[in-house]
């Protein structure tokens, strides 16, 4: 086939101290035998996308040039956060952790020849772009009547739930805690309990959250800005036992007061009273930041606890292929139901890069998720 033009989205941090998105183009060559070419369709913007494409800029001091074509938008790094992204220093990266698409090219091996116009999801990085090369066997076909939109998430955020239940089974827990419990993941989350019988204590911000969550059928949320949420979350505890929680947040006290709802949770058991505290472990894992204060834990836990964060690749790798292929066929059969993601608004590679927008996106609303489609 005849080189294909495109273009691809690269977030670049500067020595000079200076962040700058920039669209380039792109050559996709001709894909090796066991290759493929996916035109992207939907690839969207999550949490740990953002960690690459803006890092630890100062919006407030962004500025975009360019062309309406080629938008380039700059923004200050303060100089106490340069050595955070030292390893990345005046190196143009691509982002975009996953997303979908249609399989335009295939190379000459069968396994690859098999899915020439298949709708399939990748996670390979550098998804924000026109076209994707990948692996054939390292792409998932979707389902008949799925669209690429539908396929866009099928990993991070499947994937991270699942392993939050499956964690929480590995290490001896029989039910969990989860905050920023209205988000997409938060969703999924439910679905997932609720049809595998796991008790979940939600954690939310606003009544709109409750509603959500109610709406799909949970039946565990306490709201963390009512003056009652402490004992809401204690009462929450004992009734479903959960000693395992994740945080989304991460900075704050919030994972503090968690652990110390959990240890009076456990030690509300008749007979349970030690002056060292409760003998049952409590685990408390960061897996999202949204926060990036400093996280604050007291001395009301016990001796019983720990604090360490979670993240998706270790775990696939720790649980090995086999089951992390278990997970993938999951969510592939899934898709429209436990797994289905809702986006706020889908935009094109340009508009990614318009200011409003990047601030948007940037807040990390709960309940709003956005999605680019680089074919617009």
């Amino acid at each position: 086939m005849a080189a294909l033009e495109g273009l691809q989205l690269r977030s670049l941090v500067k020595k000079s101290g200076e962040l700058e998105l920039s669209l380039a183009k792109v050559t996709t060559p001709d894909p090796a035998p066991d290759e493929v070419v996916v035109r992207v369709e939907a690839t969207p913007i999550n949490p740990s996308d953002l960690g690459l494409l803006i890092g630890p800029a100062d919006l407030s001091t962004a500025k975009v040039g360019g062309s309406k074509e080629m938008p380039i938008v700059t923004a200050k790094i303060p100089e106490g956060a340069l050595r955070l992204v030292s390893a990345r220093l005046d190196e143009a990266m691509p982002v975009g952790n996953e997303g979908a698409g249609v399989v335009i090219a295939a190379g000459s091996d069968p396994e690859a020849q098999a899915l020439m116009g298949k709708t399939v999801a990748i996670l390979g990085g550098a998804m924000y772009a026109t076209y994707r090369t990948m692996k054939a066997k390292a792409v998932l076909p979707l389902p008949r009547g799925a669209t690429a939109a539908d396929g866009a998430s099928c990993f991070v955020n499947p994937l991270t739930a699942l392993a939050m239940v499956q964690t929480m089974r590995m290490e001896g827990h029989t039910a969990l805690v989860h905050t920023a419990a209205a988000s997409n993941l938060g969703q999924m989350l439910n679905r997932i309990c609720i049809k595998d019988g796991v008790q979940l204590v939600n954690v939310v911000r606003s009544d709109e959250q409750t509603k959500i969550l109610r709406d799909i059928g949970a039946k565990h949320i306490v709201d963390s800005s009512k003056p009652t949420f402490f004992e809401d979350l204690i009462s929450a505890l004992k009734e479903t036992g959960a000693t395992l929680a994740f945080d989304a947040i991460g900075g704050g006290k919030l994972g503090g007061q968690i652990l110390a709802a959990m240890e009076i949770a456990l030690n509300s058991k008749p007979g349970a009273y030690s002056r060292y505290g409760s003998s049952t472990h409590k685990q408390l894992y960061i897996y999202g930041r949204l926060s990036m204060e400093p996280t604050i834990l007291t001395a009301a836990y016990g001796m019983a606890w720990g604090v360490g964060g979670f993240l998706l690749t270790p775990f696939l790798q720790k649980i090995g292929n086999a089951e992390a292929q278990k997970l993938r066929e999951r969510v592939a059969a899934e898709l429209k139901t436990t797994f289905a993601s809702h986006y706020t608004k889908v935009l094109s590679l340009q508009e990614a890069l318009n200011l409003d927008t990047i601030n948007a996106y940037n807040r990390k609303t709960t309940g709003e998720k956005y999605l680019i489609n680089p074919s617009l």
